[in-house]
């Protein structure tokens, strides 16, 4: 596991507070780096099965992550990609802005 997918799980579970996303599994697949599930349990390292898969370079993840970078503004720059339930990706997109 690389270090920015550990310290991006460490980010996720504090922005979640306690909460999970409803509805997942979510996968965020970080180009070179790694995948982030994310779950009603909150966010673990992790490469499995996902209703919906978010890909993103580093850079973008981490922009997206610090709220410099609003993540339907990534998708619409074609900074990320989406595979799966849209719905689920919206949740998801709430818990990362």
């Amino acid at each position: 596991m690389s270090e920015l997918v550990s310290q991006a799980v460490t980010a996720l579970n504090a922005k979640m507070d306690g909460d999970g996303l409803e509805g997942g599994p979510a996968k965020f697949v970080i180009s070179d780096e790694g995948a982030i599930m994310i779950d009603e349990n909150g966010a673990r390292a992790g490469d499995e099965e996902a209703e919906v898969t978010l890909t993103a370079d580093a850079e973008t993840f981490q922009s997206i992550l610090e709220g410099d970078l609003d993540p339907t503004a990534a998708f619409m720059q074609g900074k990320l990609a989406v595979d799966g339930d849209m719905g689920l990706a919206m949740k998801l997109a709430a818990v990362l802005g």
